[in-house]
């Protein structure tokens, strides 16, 4: 007869469930983590992972379009859509298998089905439509000391303004056309809206985004904000802000948006929309009700360490609110396990949280913008350095890009730093962990760089901030 009882019991295996199961498991819990359509949940097999593998191709693309800028010949480049999203689908495919050994490896066991809390301790799961991975338990009762809640997210879904799947997409759709459209509209231009929009339109789409705030990427700083949206409109990426689409009236194989902006009314003709206007948190049939457990706008409500009003009962990831990141997810789990075994983690500092943004140009960020700064009524300095200075930038072919960074004028605190160009996702990191450790501008300039690297861009920003600049 199969084992029902556990320690932990985790619901959903996106990044922030499997990891958390993981170092359960490490922590000598006996775990399970229930799941009811594919193991590494959205980001793996519908979101980071696939829209990389298809930004990828369409990098390639570009970079063979233009092969004669280095010194190369490419005739008749050209792109199958069918095989780029078949390779994006095996690389999801490779990685949905990596999780399910992970799982066996750690002895963490699999339920297959969809998830609800009876009470406290108990979860109910029913039979899942989609097959089980080998090894898995089925529908049942189940019992658990700890239940976490890792249901994720999806997209959010305006009224009048929802997907059908077939002229209007989520992020779902889109990441596996049966064709390339000619003309595509994407409403929101945050993270997902400018990955879609950057891919569509580096393979030929003409693409249309519009924004109902006055800055494109509202998250981000204004000048990395207004750097992207020039380099987007110098590829021929129509940006509209301050609109709103207000109507969308559907044909047989194209749809005409109703557009509002600066008071005045625009109507445009597309063969396809994508809606990228943020996400939604997974609290539904979950039995949350019952049990009075406490949601706000959408999402669960937790303390700072991942604890809901419910004792036994914690949330983490998109599900327990922004940022909704994988890594947060991840990070936040780890937190989470580690404060049920009683090891008295530190809790996370959401400020020192990255985010990036796989366009092209790359974007990434950390820490305070320059106007959430000022706002704080804190007295800094802005150091900057263009990429157009930087040796191995010029070499690669990349150099246009910005770095940016904020420090407090009285501490030499690095309060944040925001970047734009090629492979600035990579390089992000560098000042998260200068963050972590409190490093001031003093050792961020004793520190040597290597040379010739696009990093050393890092400390040229940070000597730019003490008018200490040397290639510029």
């Amino acid at each position: 007869m199969a084992d029902t009882s556990f320690d932990i019991i985790i619901i959903g295996s996106g990044p922030g469930g499997y990891v958390s199961a993981i170092r359960a498991a490490q922590l000598g819990f006996k775990t399970a983590i229930v799941e009811r359509d594919y193991l590494g949940g959205i980001c793996l097999n519908w979101g980071c992972i696939p829209t990389k593998a298809l930004l990828r191709s369409a990098e390639v693309f570009h970079l063979m379009q233009h092969a004669k800028d280095y010194g190369l010949s490419a005739d008749n480049v050209g792109f199958d859509p069918k095989a780029v999203v078949a390779r994006s689908r095996a690389v999801s495919k490779r990685l949905n298998d990596g999780i399910g050994f992970l799982m066996q490896k750690n002895k963490i066991q699999v339920i297959w089905g969809e998830a609800s809390i009876e009470a406290q301790g108990r979860v109910a799961v029913k039979a899942s439509k989609t097959e089980a991975p080998k090894g898995a338990l089925g529908a049942g009762a189940y019992v658990a000391k700890h239940i976490v809640l890792a249901t994720g997210a999806r997209p959010r879904v305006l009224p009048g303004l929802e997907p059908d799947k077939k002229l209007v997409w989520t992020y779902f759709e889109a990441m596996a056309p049966d064709r390339m459209p000619k003309s595509l509209l994407v409403i929101g231009s945050g993270a997902i809206g400018v990955e879609f929009a950057s891919f569509y339109r580096t393979l030929g789409t003409e693409v249309t985004v519009v924004e109902v705030l006055p800055q494109i990427l509202p998250a981000e700083d204004a000048e990395i904000a207004a750097f992207a949206r020039k380099s987007f409109e110098k590829q021929g990426i129509k940006i509209l802000t301050n609109a709103k689409v207000t109507k969308l009236d559907k044909k047989s194989d194209s749809v005409t948006a109703t557009i509002e902006e600066g008071g005045k009314s625009q109507t445009i003709t597309v063969e396809r929309v994508i809606s990228a206007v943020g996400v939604t948190g997974n609290i539904e049939n979950l039995g949350l009700e019952k049990l009075g457990l406490k949601t706000e706008r959408g999402i669960i409500a937790v303390d700072q360490f991942n604890k809901t009003n419910v004792p036994g009962i914690y949330a983490i990831g998109d599900v327990s609110g922004p940022p909704m990141l994988a890594h947060k997810a991840e990070h936040e789990g780890v937190v989470c396990i580690e404060a049920i075994k009683g090891l008295n983690p530190h809790p996370m500092n959401k400020l020192m949280i990255p985010g990036c943004t796989y366009c092209w140009p790359q974007i990434a960020s950390v820490g305070l913008t320059e106007q959430a700064a000022s706002e704080k009524k804190l007295d800094i300095r802005v150091g900057r350095f263009p990429f157009v200075g930087n040796g191995k930038a010029i070499a690669l072919g990349e150099d246009q890009g910005l770095v940016k960074v904020i420090f407090d004028k009285k501490t030499g605190q690095l309060l944040g730093a925001h970047m734009i160009g090629a492979e600035v996702t990579e390089l992000i990191q560098g000042y998260v962990v200068a963050m972590n450790l409190e490093t001031t501008e003093a050792e961020l300039m004793h520190t040597v760089f290597p040379h010739p690297t696009l990093s050393e861009m890092m400390k040229e920003a940070v000597l730019d901030a003490y008018g200490r600049v040397l290639n510029m």
